[in-house]
């Protein structure tokens, strides 16, 4: 390993003493504090001192780091299926896709608050879909006798019932509460 692919705080690792994080670097030599809790001085090239983790490197590309770490970003979420809550929601009607949901509040001397409707449908969709999962739960409880089951059913019924208000948002009837 040379001398110029070493930094201070890397972890490398020595054929005869073991795992250790780079320290300083001078002209010829590293210093490396060893797991062992020694502190030596070694010539990275004759001594066999390796990376102790997996290195990238990135050459021939013309690309601004920025860009580079957004675009991995990006790919990422995408990979992971991370939903952001600025993307539109597939049910949202088209009518209304980048339209604002505006609240005034009584005072007028008060300003006024805007939620993109797509944000709001959101949290909307997440509310039903968490009744979903706790109905599923409820209904699944072994503790909970038949009577109680009802009784818990009777306020997710009732929650679906408030937000019956907001299907005029969705694009399709079998989306709705």
């Amino acid at each position: 390993m040379n001398l110029e692919s070493l930094h201070i705080g890397m972890r490398v690792k020595h054929p005869q003493y073991g795992l250790g994080t780079v320290k300083g670097l001078t002209e010829h030599t590293a210093v490396v504090d060893f797991d062992d809790g020694t502190r030596r001085e070694v010539a990275p090239e004759a001594s066999g001192l390796a990376p102790a983790e997996a290195q990238a490197a990135v050459s021939g590309l013309n690309l601004p780091l920025a860009s580079l770490l957004r675009e991995a970003a990006e790919a990422t979420i995408k990979a992971l299926g991370v939903e952001l809550p600025q993307t539109v929601v597939p049910q949202i009607g088209q009518r209304w896709r980048g339209g604002k949901l505006v609240l005034h509040p009584a005072d007028p001397t008060l300003q006024t608050k805007e939620v993109e409707l797509e944000v709001f449908f959101h949290k909307i969709v997440m509310v039903r879909n968490n009744l979903r999962v706790l109905e599923q739960k409820l209904n699944a409880h072994e503790s909970l006798s038949a009577a109680e089951k009802f009784d818990w059913q009777q306020y997710i019924t009732r929650s679906y019932g408030s937000l019956t208000t907001f299907n005029v948002l969705f694009k399709e009837k079998e989306d709705q509460f």
